[in-house]
């Protein structure tokens, strides 16, 4: 465990993919990271998960990503940020102001980074000012397993064991990362081929949806 461990608030385009969701999950439930969120974060990330599965055609998509958010929130309990409205003037200047909840929320939990794959609606110059920093998701996951490739990757490969309809073989996860724009965590060092490694038959994971 790292007793220093640093505090990312998510943006709710990074937990629409369930690949993405399911590794940012996984390490912070290896305890790599605190993790932190909204209800308004939830709430987006349920519709574009909902979206996502409703595209695929998938049935009960709105029940299955109601499932999902509920499993999230169950999973990590201390992770909701509330009554951070007061932060709100902080965050003028943004390029859509409909984005200032997250930087308000961020800055409530003193968040080091905001983990988001909309780097353009969160300037660097902006951010450093008050003392945070946006990373893509991908950034963030590769920057985390560096931390200690081989905890994490252990973290991961328990994530990989529980995947079950379809399973996930190595080189079908490691396909799935960078289709998933997942290029800089494929690339860390020693992780890629380790990541794979496990029993062809488990679960997801409660919060992936189900879905790849």
């Amino acid at each position: 465990m790292f007793a220093n461990r640093f505090t990312a608030f998510v943006d709710a385009c990074t937990l629409a993919s369930a690949l993405k969701r399911n590794l940012l999950l996984t390490l912070a439930e290896a305890e790599f990271f605190r993790l932190r969120w909204s209800a308004i974060i939830l709430d987006e990330a349920q519709k574009a998960i909902e979206k996502i599965l409703a595209d695929k055609d998938v049935a009960d998509a709105t029940v299955r990503a109601s499932r999902a958010r509920a499993s999230m929130e169950a999973a990590f309990e201390e992770a909701m940020v509330v009554d951070f409205d007061q932060f709100l003037s902080a965050c003028e200047g943004l390029p859509d102001e409909n984005d200032a909840h997250v930087v308000a929320a961020a800055l409530k939990t003193q968040a080091a980074v905001i983990v988001t794959d909309n780097l353009r609606d969160f300037p660097e110059e902006l951010l450093r000012r008050l003392n945070l920093e946006a990373r893509s998701a991908d950034a963030f996951i590769a920057d985390t397993i560096a931390l200690d490739t081989g905890r994490a990757v252990a973290a991961v490969r328990r994530m990989r064991e529980r995947f079950r309809k379809p399973e996930k073989t190595a080189d079908v996860l490691l396909l799935d990362m960078e289709a998933n724009g997942l290029t800089e965590t494929v690339d860390v060092p020693k992780a890629p081929h380790s990541l794979a490694l496990g029993s062809k038959e488990a679960t997801y994971p409660p919060w992936s949806a189900a879905t790849p």
